[in-house]
């Protein structure tokens, strides 16, 4: 392997080869589905309404990773953008470098995508460099106009979306608190908004909580304490909703680009290295996936300015009306996993990943602080 060239993963968009190699695929690239049509620049933030209407958008994250050095092997794993969907996320593909004896592209039987970098030990000054590129479009359900004929999962994803994980239980005290949140409640539909409508009444952000949080359910429940971040409270939505019956899955991603709404709380562009954001979505017959974000509504209370908005407040209730049904795709989409083992670590598993790993004779590195780790996330919008 020659360590000092850029390695290809995935099929690259033109744009993102080096030069030879983007001619040559270029010559090989099919014809997108739909164009990607960046949307004009505004000149005053619009109220709160994310549509598909206004486009694609493309971005680019660079991940510089400089681990520090050791007398044992060293070992990262950095998150790529590895949802492809249609609608609203498509990934064109992801270019690295680095001084690493083994760099390459692993995928988790869970689908999510990373790259994986191993160094010697003795290495004095190991790093890995990463560039991504993607495209987004805001999503929004429109309510009333449901599919005639109801919509079906797969069996498997289904079982997949419905099944308990190490932090995500489905029984117990969260099973009934499900029942005691959707009693009463017709259809799908209504169990889904009735859950997301509970989690933005009775949950609050906890500015002390590290990183996003763990999403350690049980225990919100159990001891009562309902604050936290987008990991605790969108997981509480997701294991709610599959204690009712219902498919749904947290989706682990970064915020990459400024609200254009004007929301300071809800975006995060130039250096995003602390900018990690976990959704949520749940599968309704009449709509398939329907995007959801109650972490957001809270976080546009307690940091909105001037901070610590009522919930009557004009931005809140704009942000709590949209989203259920809507996600501002100001933000990369990385994976859909739960409960992760590292390929070649010998570590425990990790609840998602978000987050770049790594770790040193065996020792994981705190990876809620790129400061000591060291690890820069880098995004811009791209024409």
């Amino acid at each position: 392997m020659n360590r000092r060239n850029f390695l290809r993963a995935g099929t690259l968009a033109a744009g993102l080869a080096l030069p030879a190699l983007a001619r040559a695929q270029q010559s090989a690239a099919t014809t997108a589905p739909t164009p990607l049509a960046t949307p004009a620049p505004l000149a005053e933030p619009p109220a709160f309404a994310p549509t598909p209407e206004t486009g694609w958008r493309r971005f680019e994250l660079t991940s510089r990773v400089e681990p520090l050095p050791g007398d044992g092997p060293l070992r990262v794993w950095v998150p790529l953008p590895a949802m492809h969907e249609t609608a609203w996320q498509r990934p064109m593909g992801s270019l690295w470098q680095g001084n690493a004896d083994l760099m390459e592209r692993v995928r988790d039987r869970s689908g999510a995508e990373m790259v994986y970098a191993e160094w010697a030990p003795g290495v004095a000054q190991p790093r890995l460099e990463i560039l991504s590129r993607f495209a987004t479009r805001d999503r929004a359900i429109d309510f009333s106009r449901p599919s005639a004929t109801p919509l079906v999962l797969p069996r498997a994803e289904r079982m997949l979306y419905l099944r308990a994980t190490a932090l995500l239980p489905t029984d117990g005290i969260v099973r009934d608190t499900a029942r005691d949140i959707v009693h009463g409640a017709k259809t799908d539909e209504d169990k889904a908004r009735a859950i997301y409508e509970w989690i933005v009444d009775n949950t609050f952000r906890e500015p002390k909580v590290r990183g996003c949080g763990i999403g350690d359910i049980r225990t919100m429940l159990e001891t009562g304490n309902l604050a936290g971040k987008c990991a605790d409270l969108n997981a509480l939505f997701v294991g709610l909703a599959r204690a009712a019956g219902l498919p749904a899955r947290d989706v682990y991603g970064l915020r990459v680009a400024d609200s254009r709404f004007g929301y300071k709380s809800l975006g995060k562009s130039g250096n995003v290295s602390k900018a990690q954001h976990c959704r949520a979505e749940v599968f309704l017959e009449r709509f398939g996936w329907v995007p959801v974000d109650p972490a957001d509504v809270r976080k546009v209370v307690l940091e909105e300015p001037p901070g610590k908005l009522s919930m009557v407040d004009p931005k809140v209730a704009a942000v709590r009306k949209q989203l259920f049904g809507a996600w501002e795709m100001n933000w990369l989409a990385y994976n859909d996993a739960h409960d992760l083992r590292l390929p070649g670590s010998t570590g425990s598993e990790i609840p998602f990943l978000m987050y770049p790993q790594g770790e040193l004779a065996g020792q994981r590195f705190d990876s809620l602080d790129p400061d000591a780790f060291s690890y820069t996330l880098s995004a811009r919008e791209i024409a």
